[in-house]
């Protein structure tokens, strides 16, 4: 009886909030990758519509990265910003999927990455040839990052040590 491929192990990287984006690793081809925008209604991250998503690939564990306010953000975009923040996480959390969270600097410095987020977005497209059209334009940046602290978790966390190669 054959019962199919069997399934594949993910991990989600979320560069959270509006224009934040999900991306989905698999933890056993560093090459298959997918990358999307968050998904959004209003002024707000649709919260059902990402559950749905995360649950369609089940992720065996998430890296988030942990952001705080930043200078010269007014306080109605730092409030939309923490609300859509706060969902991902409370998201993540409801579908009992571990958390790991990662600051821009450690991840960034992981990967020798300047501030700058078009230098996420060609390295992306460096590391995923075949996904590049997900990352091609220059909106594409939360993706580009998503996906590289996807990679960060396959490539720091424990429990992937097994998993590693040298790419």
């Amino acid at each position: 009886m054959n019962q199919g491929a069997p399934p594949v192990d993910y991990i989600l990287g979320i560069d959270p909030g509006l224009s934040g984006a999900m991306a989905f690793l698999a933890c056993a081809d560093y090459g298959m990758v997918t990358a999307e925008d968050a998904p959004v209604a209003g002024d707000a991250i649709n919260a059902a519509l990402m559950a749905d998503r995360i649950m369609q690939l089940r992720p065996t564990v998430c890296v988030m990265e942990l952001v705080g306010a930043m200078p010269g953000q007014g306080v109605s975009s730092m409030f939309k910003f923490g609300r859509a923040f706060g969902t991902a996480i409370g998201i993540v959390a409801a579908l009992d999927i571990p958390i790991h969270y990662v600051t821009p600097a450690k991840w960034k410095m992981h990967f020798r990455l300047p501030k700058d987020k078009d230098a996420a977005r060609q390295r992306a497209i460096n590391l995923w040839p075949a996904s590049a059209d997900r990352f091609t334009r220059k909106k594409d940046a939360g993706r580009a990052e998503a996906a590289l602290i996807a990679r960060y978790g396959l490539e720091t966390l424990p429990q992937f040590k097994t998993m590693r190669v040298s790419a």
